[in-house]
Formats: structure tokens, C-alpha cells, sequence
């Protein structure tokens, strides 16, 4: 593991929309190198939790939303290239959407190879299903290069071998990694750290090697949350409060 400094840390912080709390005075911290998986039930605040750690360090982040966020009229290496634009530029971004630049085209056909999605390459992404979708998505992301990965449920949409393979090769490419997963073996036999939410809360934050599949079960067996979590589109219109 790399050099342990601090990637993301918040400290008794809540978060508020309209008369509900999201999150509940969360205390954490996540180092360099860290493989995290988030598990808990549905309107549990992992969505949440996700895009409050991206806004922390968003230039060395690549972020796989839950909606996977692709732009239905764009071709799969469009949608994969839009990992790029930072580190291409505004030109020759533009210029890559009527004429795909040589070096990129060549590194995104690769990239779908590993997706299997090399025979989608140049098909818009609204005739896709949805595993497909969200294999590009992950595509995406890898095409970001960045350190870090955060990922709300980056392979709920696959088949068991897919998602075991993609999620082995997301951990491989990314030092460290932040991940909602509800497949709960998947959390135990992929990542070193695993914190569960309920309700807002972390309610456990341990090595994996402390829990059993079994053990994780019991978060879900409790009493549904009567406030599901919004979708946190932006953030905007929500309230960050101390606890």
C-alpha cells in the first residue's frame, strides 16, 4: 500500500434536506490506498455519503454514478472519451466528436475489449441494454485515470462473473476506492474496509476479515428507514450542518 495520508476525512457532519437528515453525524477517514466498500440498505445515505467525499477532491476522482450518467444520443467511444476531456482540452475534444482522434480511438477500443464491448463501439448508447450501459459507464471512469474511485453500485447490472471481473479490474486500476455495493460477498471478498449505514449513521466501520456475510445480513433484517434517501443530483438546496 502507497503513502497512508488522509484522502478524505469528515468529522460529526450532517446533511439536511428540507426537514429530513440524509446523514447523521458522520465521523470518518479514508487513506491513500484504502479499498472501502459501503454497504447498507436502500435510503441508507451511501449515495450521499459518495458525492459528499467527491466534492472533496474532484480533480483526482472518478466518479461512477448510480444513473451511470451517459449521454443516450453519443456513440460508446463518445460516452468513454468524455472520461478524457479534462486532460484532452476543449478543442481537441470538439474536434474528437466529428473525427475521433487517432491515439484516443485507439486506447477506448482497447478499453472495450475489456468491457466486451467491442462490437458496440461506434452505437449510440440509448440502443443498449442495461448492462451494457453500465459497462460503459465503467468505461468511462477508467478512462478518467485518476487515482481514486468512487462508485455507487458500478456493477448491479451484470451478470455474477461480469461483476466479479470488473469490480477486480475498477480495484486493480484505482490506488484507492469507495464503493456502495448491496451484493454483500462481494464487499467481503474484495475490499479490506467495510463501513455499513443505516438510517444516515455508519453504524459499523471494520476490516473485512471482522464480519460474515451472515453478520452483514442483520443490517438488512432491521426495521426499513421511513425517510428514503432523495437522489443527490448536485447537492443544491441541501444544508451541511455540525453536529
Amino acid at each position: 500500500m502507497s503513502e497512508q495520508h488522509t484522502l478524505f476525512q469528515l468529522s460529526g457532519q450532517s446533511l439536511v434536506y428540507g426537514d429530513h437528515r440524509v446523514l447523521d453525524n458522520i465521523s470518518l477517514q479514508i487513506k491513500a490506498g484504502e479499498k472501502v466498500a459501503l454497504v447498507g440498505p436502500s435510503g441508507a445515505g451511501k449515495t450521499t455519503l459518495l458525492h459528499l467525499l467527491f466534492q472533496q477532491r474532484p480533480e483526482q476522482t472518478a466518479l461512477q454514478p448510480q444513473s451511470g450518467g451517459l449521454v443516450d444520443l453519443l456513440s460508446v467511444y463518445q460516452n468513454i472519451f468524455i472520461g478524457a476531456l479534462e486532460r484532452v482540452g476543449t478543442l481537441p475534444a470538439l474536434w474528437n466528436l466529428v473525427r475521433p482522434l487517432a491515439a484516443h480511438r485507439k486506447a477506448v477500443a482497447e478499453l472495450v475489449q475489456t468491457l466486451g464491448l467491442e462490437e458496440k463501439l461506434w452505437q449510440s448508447v440509448d440502443r443498449l441494454s442495461g448492462g451494457q450501459r453500465q459497462r460503459v459507464a465503467i468505461g468511462r471512469a477508467l478512462y478518467r485515470q485518476q487515482p481514486v474511485f468512487l462508485g455507487d453500485e458500478p456493477v448491479s447490472s451484470l451478470d455474477p462473473l461480469q461483476a466479479r471481473l470488473l469490480l477486480e479490474h475498477l480495484l486493480h486500476q484505482h490506488e484507492t476506492a469507495v464503493v456502495s455495493l448491496h451484493n454483500r460477498q462481494l464487499a467481503l471478498n474484495h475490499f479490506d474496509r467495510i463501513i455499513v449505514m443505516r438510517d444516515g449513521r455508519i453504524c459499523c466501520d471494520c476490516p473485512a476479515g471482522e464480519l460474515s456475510e451472515e453478520g452483514l445480513d442483520a443490517y438488512y433484517q432491521q426495521e426499513p428507514s421511513p425517510h428514503p434517501e432523495p437522489p443527490p443530483e448536485d447537492l443544491q438546496g441541501w444544508a451541511m450542518v455540525k453536529s
